[in-house]
Order: structure tokens, then C-alpha cells, then sequence
């Protein structure tokens, strides 16, 4: 088992920036997958960001390209999510996930999630 807990979320203005957190526990952290999925009241959970087990390869969802930065650290068992330039259709509840399978990891292939950290940014 793997217990995730995320942390950072809040209020920030659009073009603002946030840093997420997940913090791991359980079983050896350092081989999952860790990725970042999001949730916006009415739409489906959808893929934000993955990095590797060992941090050397990340991979991105378009819409986040360019602004948004995952990071890992396996010494603290824990994962990062740093947001830039936020836009208003970046709120949405973001949840941190652990998978055992690749980095392209589908939804459905992530063994456990958080509960999640609300991000709502205002125009």
C-alpha cells in the first residue's frame, strides 16, 4: 500500500503560480511512477503531468506545456507540482497519483490516489 497526501493548494489570481505537494508513505516510493491528475467540478479526472521513478523523464499534458513543472524527490518520498502562469481553467481539484506501470501511464493504470487539493484561480 501507498498512502498519498497532497498539500498547496488555495486562491491565486490568474497569472499567478503555486506549488503542489504529495507526500508518500507506505510501500518503496522511489519505484512508481508519480503523476498529477486534475478534476473540475462537471468534467472527468484528467491527466496533468507524470515523471518517472527516477525523476529523469517527465512527460505533459498540452495544456499545462510550458507552465507547469513536476519534480520528485525520493530521499523525502514526495512529489511536486509547480504551476506558472495560471489560468481560470486551471481550478479544478488536483490529485496525486502512484503507478506501477510506465510513464504514459493511462488513468485507469494508477494503483493509488490522494484525496486531493483544491486549486481555484480567479480572472
Amino acid at each position: 500500500q501507498v498512502q498519498l497526501v497532497e498539500s498547496g493548494g488555495g486562491l491565486v489570481q490568474a497569472g499567478g503560480s503555486l506549488r503542489l505537494s504529495c507526500a508518500a508513505s507506505g510501500r518503496i516510493f522511489s519505484t512508481y511512477t508519480m503523476g498529477w491528475f486534475r478534476q473540475a467540478p462537471g468534467k472527468e479526472r484528467e491527466f496533468v503531468a507524470a515523471i518517472s521513478w527516477s525523476g529523469g523523464s517527465t512527460y505533459y499534458a498540452d495544456s499545462v506545456k510550458g507552465r507547469f513543472t513536476i519534480s520528485r524527490d525520493n530521499a523525502k518520498d514526495a512529489v511536486y507540482l509547480q504551476m506558472s502562469s495560471l489560468k481560470p481553467e486551471d481550478t479544478a481539484v488536483y490529485y496525486c497519483g502512484a503507478s506501477s506501470a510506465t510513464l504514459y501511464a493511462k488513468k485507469y493504470e494508477y494503483d493509488y490516489w490522494g484525496q486531493g487539493t483544491q486549486v481555484t484561480v480567479s480572472s
